[in-house]
C-alpha cells in the first residue's frame, strides 16, 4: 500500500479522550483519523526545507509538526490498544522514530541549507543528505504498511487499495522535484565557477581571474553538453532553455568579455608600477623616453576605464537577466506541474 511519497512523515493525530474499542475496525479508523492532514503539513514542510527563502517559514512548521507529534504519541500511548498492545507499540514506534528524524537528520538537512550554496560538493551533499532522510522515512513507512496490513488480516479486515487524490499529487510532485533537483545541480555545478569568478574579480587577482574565466567556460561548455542529453519532464523544456541562456552568458563573458577587464587591470598595474619607479627617479634624471611611455600609459588607462565600466555594467545587466529568468522559469515551472495541494 505504498501509496505516499518518500518525504511524507505518515503521522496520526488522535481524538482527545481515550476510548474502548469494540471492532478492529475502530481501532484502525481511530489511528489514521487526521492521516491525510497530517500528511499535508508535512509534504508542506518537505518543500518548505527544499525551496523556501524563509529560514522562519520552515523553523515554524518545523515546530507545529513537533508539537502535533508529542500531541500523537500522548495519545496513543494514553489509549488502550486492541487486541494486546502490538500495533499500539509499532505505531509508538513510529511516531518516535518520526521524531527524531524530525530532530536529527532534517534539523541538519537546514544546517546544512544554511551553506550549501557555498561549493557544489556542499550543494550536493545537501541533495543528497534530503535524499537518505526520505530513504529512511520510505523504509519506516514500508514496515508500518506491513503491520497495518497484518493486523487487519488479523482481524478480517478488507483493505481496498485505492490511491487518494493526495497520493496521487504527492506521487507526481516528488517527480516534479526530482527533475527540477537534477537540472538545478547541472546549472549549479556551472554556476559556482561563475561565483569564483567574481571573487578573483572583487580582489584584482588577474591570475585568479584568467583561471577562474578557463573554469567557467569549460564548465558551461560541459553543462550544455548535459543539457542537450537530457530528458524533460513532460516535454517542458523551460528550465532547460532557460539554463541554455544562463550557460551561453557564462561562455560569452569568460571568453570574450573578461579579457577587456584583464587588458585594464593589467594597464592599471602597469602604470601603477611604472609612475612608482618615475616618482623615485629624480626629475633631471627622467628621459624623455620614461616620461612619453608613463604618458601613454596614462592615456591607455583612461580610455580602459571607460571600457572597462561599460563592460562590468553591461555584464552585470546581462548576468542578472538570465539569472532572473532561470529563476522565474523554474517558479513557473514547479507552478505549473505540482499539484495545488490546498
Amino acid at each position: 500500500m505504498k501509496q505516499f511519497i518518500t518525504i511524507v512523515l505518515f503521522l496520526f493525530t488522535i481524538s482527545l479522550s481515550a476510548q474502548n474499542f469494540e471492532k478492529a475496525l475502530d481501532y484502525l479508523e481511530f489511528v489514521s483519523e487526521q492521516q491525510e492532514d497530517i500528511t499535508k503539513k508535512m509534504w508542506r514542510y518537505t518543500k518548505a526545507i527544499a525551496h523556501s527563502k524563509s529560514d522562519r517559514n520552515v523553523q515554524n512548521k518545523r515546530k507545529s509538526l513537533l508539537k502535533t507529534l508529542d500531541k500523537a504519541i500522548s495519545k496513543i500511548r494514553n489509549a488502550p490498544g486492541y487486541d494486546g498492545n502490538e500495533f499500539k507499540n509499532q505505531l509508538l514506534k513510529r511516531l518516535h522514530f518520526n521524531k527524531n528524524l524530525l530532530n536529527d537528520e532534517y534539523a541538519k538537512i537546514i544546517d546544512m541549507k544554511a551553506v550549501a550554496e557555498q561549493s557544489y560538493d556542499a550543494m550536493e551533499a545537501y541533495m543528497l543528505a534530503q535524499e537518505l532522510a526520505d530513504k529512511k522515512m520510505e523504509e519506516i513507512q514500508e514496515e508500518y504498511e506491513v503491520n497495518y496490513y497484518a493486523f487487519a488480516n488479523k482481524h478480517n479486515i478488507n483493505i481496498i487499495e485505492s490511491e487518494t487524490d493526495l497520493s496521487k499529487k504527492m506521487t507526481i510532485s516528488n517527480e516534479v522535484f526530482t527533475y527540477y533537483k537534477k537540472m538545478y545541480l547541472i546549472y549549479f555545478k556551472v554556476f559556482i565557477n561563475e561565483i569564483y569568478l567574481m571573487d578573483a574579480l572583487n580582489s584584482n587577482d588577474v591570475n585568479a581571474i584568467q583561471q577562474n574565466a578557463n573554469a567557467l567556460s569549460e564548465s558551461a561548455k560541459e553543462g550544455l553538453n548535459i543539457l542537450k542529453a537530457e530528458a524533460h519532464y513532460k516535454n517542458d523544456k523551460s528550465i532547460a532553455n532557460a539554463t541554455k541562456k544562463a550557460f551561453d552568458f557564462f561562455i560569452d563573458e569568460a571568453e570574450n568579455k573578461i579579457p577587456v577587464l584583464i587588458d585594464f587591470l593589467v594597464s592599471k598595474t602597469d602604470l601603477e608600477q611604472t609612475q612608482l619607479t618615475l616618482e623615485k627617479t629624480p626629475e633631471r634624471k627622467r628621459t624623455k623616453t620614461q616620461i612619453d611611455g608613463y604618458n601613454t600609459l596614462v592615456n591607455n588607462f583612461n580610455k580602459g576605464v571607460k571600457q572597462y565600466n561599460k563592460t562590468n555594467t553591461d555584464l552585470n545587466k546581462r548576468r542578472e537577466f538570465v539569472i532572473n529568468t532561470l529563476n522565474n522559469s523554474n517558479q513557473k515551472f514547479l507552478g505549473k506541474h505540482i499539484p495545488n495541494d490546498k
